[in-house]
């Protein structure tokens, strides 16, 4: 069995720089890291993990808790969870997926979770290891997510600029930080224009919002530009708008929110926010582990940037209508 020494003497480095790569990859240069990992591929060698946790008292585990129903969810956890492993694998912890019904199965270092409601805060916050949500909080608990504010303020700016005339919000039916805040991004930007905020609030499922239209059909003006709170409502709205022999995007337009796998397969595709997933996956795995390293110490809240992906639910010729 090969040991650290054979590594080291392979990679011509000191059994200390080898000790750093494994536990302090962070710490070590790009050039370093790689002739170690290729050495320690060479020699078949595998780190003890399971030695190394017995002495730190750890379980080298996190746990990723996700408390809604995934068949709204995925592909969009696929792809957060790719980033999360990739991450997690990097530092020498395994990832667990848990649910609400097998949370306590097995012991851990540390909890990431996702889909928190309103009313799972105060259970969330009573969790007796570090804990890391992917997501908005009003509560001041540490967090990753998008700047979904600033999402919808570039999706209503920019069916503006191309001429939209009236702007819909699409929302989700839920009290909670995200929705708020992608409802605070549109308002924001229509009353600038003194634009009255349209609000209208369902289930996040595409049939909610095709029959949306179907029922309202009459009373959409032409011209109008649905700004919504994900490619699923998205889907939905364009879908509805065909249904009843509207045009998109000429006669109406539709944006959406997420930019994970339903833009695609949209027809015409969805212009929509995209997120960085597998980024947003990595720094929320960063996040945790950086916590449990600091005995528990508050993190703080990640956003990251959004980015308008343009496609063809949006008219092409941009005319400035902002001002």
């Amino acid at each position: 069995m090969a040991t650290l020494n054979d590594v080291a003497k392979l990679a011509n480095v000191s059994k200390m720089t080898v000790s750093r790569v494994i536990n302090h990859p962070e710490k070590v240069k790009e050039d370093l890291k790689e002739l170690v990992y290729q050495a320690m591929r060479e020699v078949d060698y595998h780190p003890n993990i399971a030695a190394k946790a017995l002495v730190n008292n750890r379980t080298q585990i996190i746990k990723f808790l996700i408390l809604e129903d995934l068949d709204v969810a995925e592909p969009y956890y696929m792809k957060l969870l790719m980033g999360i492993a990739k991450t997690l694998s990097e530092k020498q912890y395994s990832l667990q997926l848990v649910t609400r019904n097998n949370i306590d199965v097995g012991n851990c270092d540390g909890f990431i979770v996702t889909g928190t409601r309103k009313s799972d805060l105060d259970w969330v916050k009573d969790f007796d290891k570090p804990v890391v949500l992917f997501g908005e909080n009003h509560e001041g608990l540490d967090s990753v997510d998008i700047d979904n504010r600033e999402g919808t303020k570039f999706s209503a700016e920019y069916a503006l600029k191309l001429g939209y005339e009236h702007l819909i919000f699409i929302g989700l039916d839920r009290e909670e930080a995200f929705e708020y805040a992608r409802e605070a991004g549109y308002i924001e930007t229509v009353q600038q224009r003194k634009i009255r905020p349209v609000i209208r609030r369902m289930s996040n499922h595409s049939h909610s919002s095709s029959n949306y239209i179907s029922e309202n059909w009459n009373k959409i003006k032409a011209n109008t530009c649905f700004i919504c709170g994900s490619d699923r409502l998205a889907l939905g709205i364009e879908r509805g708008i065909q249904l009843q022999g509207g045009k998109v995007p000429d006669d109406f337009g539709v944006i959406g929110f997420d930019g994970v796998f339903l833009d695609q397969i949209a027809s015409p595709r969805l212009t929509t926010i995209k997120q960085p997933e597998v980024e947003m996956g990595a720094a929320v795995a960063e996040m945790i582990i950086d916590k449990i390293n600091q005995n528990n110490l508050p993190q703080g809240s990640r956003l990251f940037a959004p980015q308008l992906d343009v496609k063809g639910s949006t008219r092409k010729n941009v005319t400035d209508n902002t001002k």
